[in-house]
């Protein structure tokens, strides 16, 4: 058993966070959507998260036709990783000092701003892998703020009794996203080129900087600062330390950055060298992978209340090891579509139930540290994760990279169930 103190509920006046559309019935399985405030950012999120996802696809692919190197997109995904883990921890500490909302509007201009660059200097011509690496660098400084904000401002749109399912609707939103967005980019790139992917991706950020500048909310109280940025810091370590539950739960989130969604980098290159198809297929293989996520993320907003989430991770991040064994040792294209839909049912389960019970188990004190630590395993440590595969696939070949990844993934996660009994407990 743990130390956590239990969580207390945020001091927000629940007459005006959240407003309630008390009106409509929301069903149970969209209950978050209760509250205008999280309605205008889950609509504004969508548009943006679509042109993100035809971001990523048509960047992935303009990379590998820029460099044809497996270790070049490995590199690309690298790019962002030294300043999310130099700046991400004291990313959590500013959002526990100062308004999120006013954090993330400041994250959306940045990330708007380096996605029309790069849609400016590919419509000139002139990209280079290296001006994709840059950029991919600011991505990385972005994110160290946006990642503990966005997850930490969760509760002061929905309060507690619906975080959970505004947590499980965030990931239905970005894995609706993920359908529509590879489709989209996959067709633009065949018809136009990635520059409007980028040029729409830039745009789309509009959409969720109105959603937050529209939301009613109490003016935010500074806190005073009691203590130093560093006393912060390391007062939100020592509270994961003493709580081995959140961390088994930080350290599944480091072990499937690293080696479990690392396959994504190469897939580019697995599409092309294994299964022998292009562009399209790239788009389409994304596009299952995110119908069988919203499937998880929909599953766990419509039962995640019952209890027994432990087990269910637990089950999840077992399985999803296996399937990506049978995807990277599969060359059959429509065989390879339904694996893809299995892989995103499991990852998204994963990561799912894995924030879910992040957050409720912290006290809102410590939400936006312990919160940074979780945002870490992605924008942190997933690129060591990218550019070990690309490295490997260059030196093992791409398949043989994938199933030696999938099983450090699946060795490690049964190590953290099997070190931590009362993971599987968790309600």
């Amino acid at each position: 058993m743990s130390d956590i103190t239990p969580p207390r509920t945020p001091n927000i006046p629940p007459e005006i966070v959240p407003l309630r559309a008390r009106q409509f019935r929301i069903p149970k399985t969209f209950s978050a959507l209760r509250h205008r405030n999280y309605q205008l950012y889950m609509s504004g999120q969508l548009i943006s998260t679509i042109g993100t996802w035809m971001q990523i696809i048509a960047q992935g692919w303009l990379v590998y036709e820029l460099s044809r190197s497996e270790l070049m997109l490995g590199i690309v995904g690298f790019a962002s990783a030294i300043p999310a883990m130099l700046i991400t921890p004291w990313g959590g500490v500013v959002v526990d000092r100062v308004s999120r909302r006013q954090v993330l509007v400041l994250t959306q201009i940045g990330a708007m701003a380096l996605a029309l660059i790069l849609a400016a200097l590919n419509f000139t011509g002139v990209v280079q892998v290296w001006h994709v690496v840059a950029l991919a660098a600011g991505v990385g400084i972005v994110n160290a703020f946006d990642g503990p904000a966005r997850q930490a401002f969760v509760v002061e749109m929905v309060g507690r009794e619906d975080m959970a399912n505004a947590i499980a609707l965030n990931s239905i939103t970005f894995n609706s996203a993920r359908i529509v967005g590879p489709a989209i980019g996959g067709l633009l790139l065949v018809l136009v080129g990635a520059s409007w992917c980028f040029l729409i991706n830039g745009l789309s950020f509009i959409a969720v900087i109105a959603g937050l500048l529209a939301m009613r909310l109490p003016p935010h109280a500074a806190k005073p600062a009691v203590a130093s940025g560093w006393q912060q810091l390391t007062s939100g370590l020592a509270y994961v330390r003493r709580a081995p539950e959140l961390r088994a739960l930080l350290l599944m989130a480091l072990f499937f950055s690293l080696f479990g969604i690392s396959y994504s980098t190469v897939l580019p290159a697995f599409v092309d060298r294994v299964l022998h198809q292009g562009a399209g297929a790239f788009g389409a293989i994304n596009a299952m992978s995110g119908i069988g996520a919203v499937t998880g993320a929909f599953l766990v907003a419509r039962y995640g209340d019952r209890g027994h989430r432990g087990q269910w991770l637990s089950a999840a991040a077992l399985a999803f090891p296996l399937i990506l064994c049978l995807f990277a040792v599969n060359p059959s294209y429509p065989v390879a579509l339904v694996l893809a839909l299995g892989l995103g049912l499991g990852f998204m389960s994963v990561f799912t139930l894995l924030n879910t019970l992040l957050q409720t188990h912290i006290i809102d004190e410590m939400r936006g540290r312990v919160l940074s630590l979780y945002t870490l395993t992605f924008f942190g440590f997933t690129p060591f994760g990218n550019l070990a595969i690309g490295s490997l696939s260059e030196s093992w070949g791409l398949s043989t990279a994938i199933v030696a990844s999938a099983l450090a993934s699946l060795v490690l996660s049964a190590l953290v169930i099997w070190t931590t009994p009362h993971l599987r407990q968790l309600p």
